[in-house]
């Protein structure tokens, strides 16, 4: 790994000395994705202004290869980790390592595995860099390499997300487990395996790990089962584990009640060619797609589950089938015991499709004139709210008792629907938005707020949306930026204005960061890092590495409100000198 640290400035006080033991703040902690267990995405701290880098390195050294072989354009098709960060000066970022393998041209799948091929992907290596600030420096300490490896069943590389307490750093491993590490030394305190002594290759933790105020660990996993219930299958269970150690299990496909079971038919989507859907059978019954067995419910491959301040367990499932099973999701709540608290399905809410926001005509992606008003086009069905496993989206526990949760669909240009529900789980409300988001909440006034990408990916302006509490919308800011531009060797930026973006590039943010002023902190694929305040206006513009090289990346504060940010496989820590 190479480190690259911005000169600072000799000052009276040292910027990067750790709070006093009696004046620290845990809940200040970035501990896990989305910040602490409800995922609000809220520090306590005001973030800095005046941005400049203050340390720099790589996390991903394929990240270009991976661009290369991106069929968006040079988009990086990985799911980078929140930083943790905690008021006694610790950080702790991804580092990955080992070896990748380009293919000879993208996308090819030559020579075998390259690309995105899983066989590629475990050649890799995946670490947790452990620093810490010492008097404005950024220091390494110590480094983890984990034996964890991406599953075959999601098709890319998953989400290696790790989670903090006070004294532990939790670590995906392989086989299911998770390593729990001390934070001061990066010695293995125990791996947790729910399965007893035997590391399964089969079973995989499955998206980011979770720990709550109490210092309890959740997470999922699932297990692949081959030629189970007369096709590939997973099992799948949440896992909680309590400080001293004991764990405990609830198995995905026996939870919800009314569920379809593995040997139900689940119907999948239309590939014929478009406009859809495709017209009347000659009986003039409407078509519908073909079935499938939906398999097993189980978790969301790169969501974390949520946990509410009373202790009530927030997670998102789905169908395994591959061809329709993300139509077939809900939102679950449990007890701390892991008992059902309630289950609702994504499935019979939604009535916006053909004739809504997918207008009747003739374009591939206009629905056939004559469909029903309403309907999904890839199913003739009541859209519903999809369960993307190419998504960090996850649950977030509201101020309220509700919960939102960021769905996928594709018949709204794929942007999909963040839906809320209440604490008994009834629908509320939900807002056509910019998919793949873990949205930032922010309390105020006896209520709160939300910020959201708001996207458009057929035309127009790509937005940072904020929304009440009713997921009405209260303002939107417009990225603005049309060039395309690289930071070079010598550090200056070179910019063109190829014309490819004349409505702005979209914003890359899969979890953002709100600041204790409702100031909102993301990232664009322009390349820039953006503040922009609880009114709308934009702050700072900073840029970091490289346009269009950006995976969907979150954002993280810590407690003396400097910002961790990823750009091009580098994160770029931002403040005053």
């Amino acid at each position: 790994m190479f480190f690259r640290f911005a000169v600072v400035a000799a000052m009276a006080v040292p910027l990067a000395v750790p709070a006093p033991a009696a004046q620290r703040r845990p809940e200040c902690d970035w501990t896990q994705w989305g910040q602490d267990a409800t995922h609000t995405g809220q520090s306590c701290a005001v973030g800095q202004r005046h941005l400049q880098l203050l340390a720099h390195l790589v996390v991903d050294p394929f990240a270009e290869q991976e661009a290369g072989e991106s069929q968006f354009g040079g988009y990086i098709p990985v799911h980078l980790p929140a930083p943790l960060a905690d008021g006694d000066g610790n950080v702790f970022v991804l580092r990955k390592g080992g070896s990748y393998v380009s293919c000879d041209s993208p996308g090819s799948g030559v020579p075998a595995p390259c690309g995105e091929d899983v066989g590629n992907l475990q050649r890799e290596t995946w670490s947790v860099q452990a620093l810490r600030w010492r008097f404005g420096n950024l220091v390494p300490t110590w480094s983890f390499t984990s034996d964890w490896k991406p599953t075959a069943l999601a098709g890319r590389e998953t989400l290696f997300q790790s989670a903090m307490s006070k004294d532990s750093v939790y670590v995906p491993g392989a086989g299911g487990t998770v390593l729990q590490l001390d934070k001061g030394s990066g010695r293995v305190i125990q791996r947790v395996n729910p399965f007893g002594g035997t590391v399964d290759p089969a079973a995989f933790a499955s998206g980011g790990l979770t720990v709550d105020a109490h210092g309890t660990l959740f997470y999922n996993v699932v297990r692949s089962e081959p030629a189970a219930h007369g096709r590939d299958d997973v099992h799948g269970w949440l896992v909680r584990v309590t400080p001293d150690r004991k764990i405990s299990m609830v198995d995905y496909r026996t939870l919800i009640p009314g569920a379809p079971r593995p040997t139900d038919l689940c119907y999948e989507e239309f590939t014929e060619d478009l406009p859809l859907p495709p017209p009347p059978k000659p009986d003039g019954t409407p078509a519908m797609p073909a079935q499938s067995p939906c398999l097993s419910q189980r978790a969301a491959f790169n969501a974390a589950p949520a946990v509410g301040p009373d202790g009530t367990v927030y997670t998102v499932t789905r169908a395994q089938n591959a061809s329709g099973g993300r139509n077939y999701g809900y939102v679950v709540a449990l007890n701390p015991d892991l008992t059902l608290k309630w289950a609702t399905s994504l499935r019979g809410i939604l009535d916006d499709g053909c004739g809504v926001l997918v207008p009747y005509g003739s374009d591939p992606f206009d629905c056939r004139p004559g469909a029903a008003r309403g309907v999904d086009p890839y199913t003739n069905q009541q859209p519903a709210g999809g369960v993307d496993d190419s998504s960090t989206a996850s649950p977030v526990v509201l101020p309220d008792g509700g919960v939102v949760y960021g769905t996928r669909n594709f018949y709204n240009v794929q942007r999909g629907h963040l839906m809320k529900f209440d604490r008994a789980g009834h629908y509320v409300a939900n807002y056509d938005f910019g998919w793949d988001i873990t949205p930032a909440v922010f309390r105020h006034n006896g209520t709160y707020s939300m910020y959201v990408k708001d996207l458009h990916y057929d035309a127009g302006a790509q937005y940072i949306t904020r929304l009440d509490a009713g997921l009405r919308k209260e303002w939107s800011h417009a990225n603005t930026e049309t060039r395309t531009c690289e930071r070079l060797p010598d550090n200056t930026v070179s910019c063109v204005d190829e014309g490819q973006h004349p409505d702005g590039f979209e914003w890359c943010i899969s979890a953002p960061a709100v600041d204790r002023n409702g100031s909102v902190y993301g990232l664009a694929q322009d390349g820039d890092f953006y503040v922009v305040d609880r009114y709308g206006r934009q702050l700072e513009k900073v840029f970091l590495s490289k346009t269009i090289a950006s995976a969907y990346t979150p954002v993280s504060l810590d407690s003396s409100g400097r910002v961790y940010a990823q750009n091009n496989g580098q994160l770029y820590v931002l403040g005053r000198r």
